[in-house]
């Protein structure tokens, strides 16, 4: 079953690669509250990469400082990018 909400329950300092992404991501959608639809987010062990785009260049670092604090994540690597209209 996929979790949407990001619980505390998350907060297992032991996750990499596919399970941090994806505690990463909800964790983006329960702080943030951006339409994070375009975005991509991978973890290569602690690692975590974001890619795709936001409709603003404020979202941007609001996505990286968000994925930053998360439990688990040692880097963050930010190719976000603002969306072209």
């Amino acid at each position: 079953m996929h979790k949407q909400i990001y619980t505390h329950q998350d907060d297992h300092p032991d996750l990499t690669d596919d399970d941090l992404a994806d505690k990463v991501l909800r964790y983006i959608q329960y702080v943030a509250l951006i339409d994070t639809s375009g975005l991509s987010v991978m973890a290569l062990g602690r690692t975590v990469v974001l890619s795709g785009n936001v409709s603003c260049e404020a979202e941007i670092g609001c996505v990286e400082e968000t994925a930053a604090s998360v439990i688990g994540v040692h880097l963050v690597e930010n190719q976000v990018e603002v969306r072209k209209h």
